[in-house]
């Protein structure tokens, strides 16, 4: 159990050329995912060469969500889609960007690890970044406790581009320091398809670059919107110095989780073994077991996909919904729960603003559209955000589903906003509002800064990782707590600044409002519920964090089974699968 330091380390290296964000993190997690199902233990690194030290500071708008891990670090997205696809638990150290390793170089230096020689670049920096991926790359990732067969890295961006080149450096001689037969590279490249044709320069010239780097790709992963033609990948294969099997297409499939079916048509799993020898690595029986179990599942569920004709539909009224990679995970965790529930989602974007009487004045016909599409949704979902742009139109559709019975999900944000507008119009208090959105002049703050908040720094000092969550008394009538099976605790991860304020509580509950779910001091308000609503709750962590795809996320699994008529029947076999004997006892939000 634990550390391994004996066994050699498999490295499974995705890289990118072309363009950026041309779907390396599926094809990575995919290809991990594919591992599994032989038995292998996994694990994932994901570089990305920005300057900022961690993704906490960035705008969803920016760089799409900030996902949130056990530990609180505050990571890429594609860290979501590791943990989501091979059903891991990763920790900070997991993602490397510039920033963070550049800290950690003038760190050492300054504690005079180098003593007094010239700190450069190569070899200092880059042998950081191959100590920093070969410690990480050991660390237990799953319910094994043991130390992974195999690392996946991907690497951020485009290979040639400047802020790259040290992460390529290093990866060069990493492929060295681990050793023949443990080492591949994937390389994904684009083939654009003009007037009919499949384009292969672009491919080409992307394995040139990655060649002057010092590296050369064991697969060309090819995306295409169709199907590349044989002719396409005998050409690649030939001037890229690869296998024609060793071209592998990866072509428009109706949704990402058809994409391990794709690598595997192809071969994938036989050539990563033939180059890595993962024959070699020994394999525990219940592994091999459990890897052929979850594949299977997985494709029922995608040729299930496949086959549903009845919809459900969900209105999302957010703040970002411009890049809809600003609530990736939210997305995934609902289409998730669809497909548990036997239902083909159909998502609607509403903008949150557009829902405000300001925009009746000035887009009418905006303001009339995202009302309608809000008022017809079997489903109203407001998901997390900061800063009042956009609020009152949250604060609305809130306001609308608790009052027309529609199923309504608040997450952070949106549970802050559901308790303001239950302040509002339920509690007869017409000055509800939040210390964020309303300064701290507001007449009745409903909604405050935690009182250990730090005012001047923003990077990670928020209410950060995962934290239990303690169902309250009297509670056991609550939809979602018997989702979860009746534990009395539950642990989610969390992100935020500000709370329900306490004083405020006694109030609330008297007219109707269930806090259901408190901390494990009994002081913060974690979830609320409506007991006369088909389904009406809020909660201040992120759910979406711990959903997985055979294992979707209770409050959103709840959520969309009511908005699809069926939340009695699907609590039954999300009890009935889990063998929900649990007699009181901790459980995570949601593992498999």
């Amino acid at each position: 159990m634990g550390f391994d330091k004996t066994a050699k380390m498999k490295y499974v290296l995705v890289s990118g050329g072309v363009i950026s964000g041309i779907g390396k993190g599926v094809i990575a997690s995919s290809t991990g995912l594919l591992l599994k199902t032989i038995g292998l233990k996994v694990s994932s690194i994901k570089i990305d060469p920005y300057m900022n030290v961690d993704a906490g500071t960035m705008a969803p708008t920016e760089h799409g969500e900030v996902f949130v891990l056990d530990d609180g670090g505050e990571v890429d997205l594609d860290l979501g889609n590791y943990e989501r696809y091979l059903n891991i638990t990763l920790t900070r150290e997991n993602n490397i960007t510039t920033g963070k390793i550049y800290q950690h170089v003038i760190e050492q230096e300054r504690a005079g690890k180098y003593i007094g020689k010239t700190v450069q670049v190569v070899p200092h920096l880059t042998d950081a970044i191959q100590d920093w991926v070969e410690r990480v790359a050991r660390v237990p990732v799953d319910d094994t406790k043991e130390t992974p067969d195999v690392c996946i890295i991907e690497l951020g961006g485009t290979v040639g581009d400047i802020e790259s080149a040290p992460f390529i450096e290093a990866m060069r001689q990493l492929k060295r320091r681990a050793g023949k037969h443990n080492f591949l590279q994937i390389h994904v490249s684009l083939v654009p398809v003009i007037q009919g044709e499949q384009k292969t320069k672009p491919t080409q010239q992307a394995i040139r670059d990655v060649g002057r780097a010092g590296l050369v790709p064991d697969i060309v992963a090819c995306r295409c919107d169709v199907e590349l033609e044989k002719g396409t990948m005998d050409k690649i294969a030939m001037f890229c110095q690869v296998e024609p099997e060793q071209v592998i297409g990866v072509h428009n499939v109706p949704s990402t989780y058809h994409v391990p079916l794709l690598l595997e048509q192809q071969g994938l799993v036989r050539i990563v073994g033939e180059i890595l020898q993962l024959d070699g690595v020994p394999k525990g029986k219940n592994l091999i077991a459990r890897g052929q179990a979850t594949w299977i599942e997985w494709q029922n569920l995608t040729m299930q996909q496949d086959r549903l004709f009845e919809t459900v539909s969900i209105a999302l009224v957010g703040k970002y919904t411009a890049l809809h990679d600003s609530y990736l995970s939210v997305v995934k965790s609902l289409e998730h729960s669809a497909m548990r529930c036997g239902k083909k989602l159909n998502l609607i974007w509403v903008e949150s603003s557009d829902l405000e009487e300001s925009t009746k004045l000035t887009n009418t016909p905006a303001f009339h559209k995202a009302w309608h599409e809000v008022c017809t949704a079997n489903g109203i979902l407001v998901p997390g955000g900061f800063a009042q742009r956009g609020t009152e139109g949250m604060i609305a559709a809130a306001k609308w589903a608790r009052e027309q019975k529609t199923p309504f999900l608040g997450i952070c944000l949106g549970m802050q906003l559901a308790v303001i507008e239950f302040a509002r119009h339920v509690c007869d208090i017409p000055e509800a509002g939040s210390v964020e959105l309303n300064g701290e002049q507001c007449q009745d703050p409903v909604v405050i800064f935690m009182p250990e908040g730090d005012r001047t720094k923003m990077g990670g000092t928020m209410r950060l990782g995962l934290r239990p969550t303690i169902f309250q008394k009297d509670s056991e009538w609550s939809r979602l707590r018997r989702l979860y099976g009746d534990v009395k605790q539950i642990n989610e991860r969390h992100r935020h600044r500000y709370e329900v304020n306490p004083d405020y509580i006694d109030r609330l509950h008297n007219a109707g409002l269930e806090f259901i779910g408190k901390d494990d001091k009994g002081e913060r308000m974690e979830i609320v519920e409506l007991k006369d609503h088909p389904w009406y709750v809020g909660v201040q962590f992120h759910p979406e964090y711990l959903s997985r795809v055979l294992m979707p996320s209770k409050p959103y699994l709840g959520f969309v089974a009511a908005a699809s008529g069926c939340l009695e029947k699907v609590t039954q076999d999300v009890l009935a699968k889990e063998g929900v004997q649990v007699n009181g006892h901790a459980a995570n939000g949601v593992r498999i």
